[in-house]
């Protein structure tokens, strides 16, 4: 059963909200809003997973409400049930065109309204599912390329807007085609595997982000870390990926698999653009692969 949603719910009547809640509070958490500018700031600032919304509101109606959520970025897409008086085709039709998810008319009955709730609130928990696999690599089940991109843009902004360093490292397994040649893509599965688990576990701090880029390249984001704190806990990765001791006869670095890390630390600002610190880090690891591999190599602060 669908459990520890949040909903909306969105009337002027206290006997109406009272009346939701006692419907909807034992399955789900339940946000009250009493009028139009009240529903947006509470619909912006709790993210509900649904908002059941009257329509006859003084000073804002509902419509005027479904439009305002439909134009903010940060609202656009949490679904709206219409829960009115209002039982007219024509107002149902408008209400839908607005882009609400349903429409119940009042008088309603509670076994129904509970049950096109749920049914609605098992297509969010759907969609967000497909959402979630589609950000995650399918290989080692981390974040994948897409994910990075879009948590590198908003550690971007946030960084810059508390003016903290941003630290970006791109690492790479070191002489990965060799090792798949020798001993099978299924091992050189494994191997990716293994460690996206061991830089997940080398970051410490719930904002410390790890993705796979694309083959054996992976990308770390650590937000609000200076280079010195950086550039050890890429030392601590790299030195726990090489004591796994993964045999790796035909390397040129070592007997075992070894990674190579570029890194780069900047404190984000809005005349240069955050592509700057890919591309930095990326650079720094083609020094460290250069300087004989199975190293860090950190661009200077400037």
């Amino acid at each position: 059963m669908i459990s520890a949603f949040t909903l909306l719910v969105v009337d002027d009547e206290k006997q109406n909200r009272a009346l939701l809640t006692e419907l909807l509070q034992s399955e789900h958490r339940v946000i009250l809003a009493k009028d139009g500018k009240q529903a947006l700031e509470r619909a912006r600032g709790h993210q509900p997973d649904l908002i059941l919304l009257d329509v006859l509101m003084p000073e804002m109606d509902g419509y005027s409400v479904i439009r305002e959520l439909k134009n903010d970025d940060q609202t656009r897409n949490i679904p709206v049930i219409f829960v009115t008086a209002l039982d007219s085709a024509g107002d149902e039709e408008r209400g839908l065109e607005l882009g609400a998810v349903d429409y119940i008319s009042k008088p309603f009955n509670p076994a129904i309204v509970r049950v096109r709730i749920r049914n609605h609130l098992q297509s969010v928990h759907q969609r967000r599912m497909l959402e979630q696999m589609a950000m995650l690599d399918s290989l080692t089940g981390i974040p994948n390329r897409r994910r990075f991109n879009d948590v590198f843009q908003q550690e971007w902004r946030r960084c810059m807007r508390d003016g903290v360093p941003l630290s970006m490292i791109v690492a790479d397994v070191d002489h990965f085609k060799a090792f798949n040649d020798t001993y099978g893509h299924a091992a050189g599965d494994d191997v990716l595997r293994h460690i996206a688990v061991t830089l997940q576990t080398s970051l410490r701090r719930p904002g410390d982000f790890v993705a796979r880029y694309g083959g054996e390249e992976f990308v770390i984001l650590l937000p609000g870390i200076d280079s010195e704190g950086a550039r050890a806990l890429c030392e601590h990765a790299r030195a726990d990926i090489e004591a796994e001791r993964i045999p790796h006869e035909v390397s040129a670095v070592a007997p075992w698999i070894t990674i190579s890390l570029g890194g780069a630390t900047r404190i984000p600002q809005e005349e240069t653009s955050n592509a700057g610190l890919f591309c930095l880090a990326d650079t720094w690891l083609y020094h460290a692969k250069n300087a004989g591999r199975n190293r860090v190599a950190w661009a200077p602060a400037t």
